[in-house]
């Protein structure tokens, strides 16, 4: 079945706007864990907008699904997730001033790089996922890496979707076959909703994991926490 990872960036968002430290991240993180949620993920940006590193360090210690740290790996990334040791560190090419993630790698021009950066991260055991397009040149490229999985940059089938158009499905599909054959996992993320969760996992074959955040944060407000989390499951669960 699909792992549910939930993004807890929207929680420190709201816990900054106040300048204290209500909502609590950590306890926030734990209860969704309690709620069934598989995996908490988190995005440390550079200007620490939202998710602070101080916070990456606290959920370390209390985190007892998988721990799914994502962002681009510039220096002072790169130290925190190599000391924190999380099960899954996904590699993001996010400019410093981007508002969110807007593209996924070039694996083809920064093949040298992630290779060494990949390493660096399998010598600590972290397992490592390269944020991608749906580009099988790019995700040829991705395998030569040495990541273990990809994740699938979903904007574009979310965007479509909401205007009826359901063979925006049919490049993450075929995305997916090729991630298979070339023995990569395959985790998506970015805008799915409890709108177009469901058929995307039954659309995308060997799905791993899916990390959401936003939609689900925001759907909470009207439906609550731990029913958002079981209805994603469920959706999950349904293929």
């Amino acid at each position: 079945m699909t792992k549910l990872s939930v993004n807890v960036n929207k929680i420190a968002t709201l816990r900054n706007s106040r300048g204290g430290d209500f909502p609590n991240v950590v306890k926030v993180a734990c209860d969704i864990e309690s709620f069934g949620a598989e995996g908490i993920t988190i995005h440390p940006r550079p200007d620490e907008r939202h998710i602070r590193y101080q916070d990456a360090y606290d959920l370390k210690k209390v985190v007892t699904t998988e721990f799914n740290i994502e962002g681009n790996p510039i220096p002072k990334f790169m130290e925190m997730v190599l000391a924190i040791r999380p099960t899954q560190v996904t590699l993001v090419p996010d400019a410093v001033d981007a508002v969110t993630s807007n593209a996924g790698w070039d694996t083809i021009t920064h093949q040298s790089f992630l290779k060494e950066i990949i390493t660096e991260f399998k010598l600590k055991g972290i397992r490592t996922s390269i944020f991608i397009d749906t580009n099988s040149k790019l995700i040829e490229a991705a395998a030569t890496t040495g990541a273990d999985r990809i994740e699938l940059y979903t904007e574009e089938y979310a965007t479509q979707f909401a205007l009826g158009n359901k063979k925006a499905i049919e490049p993450f599909t075929k995305s997916a076959l090729l991630a298979t054959e070339l023995g990569l996992g395959i985790n998506a993320g970015h805008d799915l909703s409890l709108d177009n969760i469901q058929f995307f996992a039954e659309n995308v074959p060997n799905l791993l994991e899916v990390s959401i955040g936003h939609a689900l944060i925001s759907e909470s407000l009207y439906l609550g926490l731990e029913n958002v989390v079981n209805m994603y499951k469920y959706r999950l669960s349904s293929k």
